[in-house]
């Protein structure tokens, strides 16, 4: 990355603009004045989303005008594990043999949300890569396009979670350009709006999510339960986005109206034969907690944690328990932040391997111990923390 366009770079020129020292702004921000020295210095040339927005938040500017993030995974390991599936979104088919049909494809469909739910992440790149190629030879007609679109929503989402974002993009293009109704689509843009939020294109995942929350607000005295739950993850996303981006009120306001849509539903939604997750008072809750990551108050993560669970099965479920080891490390409870990362690697050990927010919590209980249990070190090699 060059110098004009890395972390540092931007960092430098609103600092010294502010009139700030490196100290002055550490001080404000409580971001070392190290870290800050090595990201100017071009030395980084990437901090974790956490840490640009502290330095955002102090230098009273939007996150996104630090950190545009492109922090695909591309190391010759990754690249081939996960080529397959990159490859079968990417790149049209040359088939021969026995056309395939779409009842045949639509069968596989059940196996294929069962191994995508339980986060058996090799697994589904086995068996979408074949039956995306399938899928795309099965023509234009509306069923074709309903099935092939579910698929590529689904390749999209696991792309995103392994950090392949040049591949899920295309996969997320893909599929709404295949959607065969509005519903199918406001799914597909908030998983979208997820995939910016991770590349740190923070106003481009809000203004995507609250254009089509605007778009597909429904009739509340007339809507179905799958028309709230689309709109209220498309709320929960526009304030995701904007609470990163430091514009907290709006990110308040739209959280509010989630929360709103919540209560109103008074009942938590499974996953849906459509739908990719849950919706409904604990799906928004554990959001909810996330925002108090994001404001440095700890406290407040774990005071959620008390309430009502999900399904340990859910990946809303995981993500709410690392921000729970999030909260636990900082306040200093290493124990607890282990004995919660040990709970998500038991339930879903593939996914927390492709969680860098899993590998900077292990980091930070790593930096604080002079000597590892057993149990670190088998998560340190869980989530890939170089010892």
């Amino acid at each position: 990355m060059s110098e004009e366009t890395h972390i540092g770079a931007r960092l430098r020129e609103i600092r010294k603009r502010r009139g700030l020292s490196q100290r002055d702004l550490a001080t404000a921000s409580g971001v070392s004045v190290s870290l800050i020295r090595k990201l100017e210095q071009g030395d980084l040339h990437d901090t974790r989303m956490e840490t640009a927005h502290r330095l955002a938040v102090a230098l009273r500017v939007p996150t996104s005008s630090l950190l545009e993030r492109d922090d695909e995974e591309t190391s010759d390991h990754a690249a081939e594990r996960w080529r397959p599936l990159r490859q079968a979104v990417s790149v049209a088919a040359v088939r021969t043999g026995e056309a395939p049909t779409v009842e045949g494809v639509r069968a596989m469909l059940p196996e294929v949300r069962e191994t995508y739910f339980d986060n058996r992440l090799t697994e589904l790149t086995g068996l979408l890569s074949p039956l995306l190629r399938d899928a795309d030879a099965l023509g234009g007609s509306t069923e074709a396009r309903d099935v092939r679109s579910h698929l590529l929503q689904i390749a999209g989402s696991m792309l995103t979670q392994v950090r392949q974002y040049d591949a899920a993009e295309t996969a997320l293009r893909r599929a709404l350009d295949d959607a065969p109704d509005r519903l199918r689509a406001a799914g597909i843009i908030t998983t979208w709006s997820w995939l910016l939020v991770r590349q740190g294109k923070l106003a481009a995942s809000r203004d995507l999510a609250t254009r089509w929350a605007d778009d597909v607000e429904p009739r509340m005295s007339r809507a179905t339960a799958e028309e709230l739950a689309a709109w209220g993850w498309l709320l929960m996303q526009a304030s995701a986005a904007n609470l990163r981006d430091n514009r907290k009120g709006e990110a308040d306001d739209t959280m509010r109206l989630a929360r709103s849509v919540a209560v109103l539903m008074g009942r938590e939604l499974p996953r849906g034969t459509e739908r990719l997750t849950t919706w409904g008072p604990t799906t928004v809750r554990y959001k909810a907690a996330e925002r108090h990551i994001i404001l440095d108050q700890p406290d407040q993560v774990l005071r959620a944690a008390k309430g009502p669970g999900g399904l340990a099965v859910s990946t809303e479920y995981h993500r709410h328990r690392l921000d729970v080891a999030k909260a636990h490390t900082m306040m200093r409870q290493y124990g607890e932040a282990i004995s919660v990362l040990s709970e998500v690697n038991a339930n879903a050990p593939e996914w927390l391997a492709s969680q860098r927010y899993a590998r900077d919590i292990m980091s930070d209980v790593v930096a604080k111990r002079r000597t590892l249990t057993p149990e670190m070190r088998t998560l340190a090699d869980a989530v890939g923390l170089p010892m």
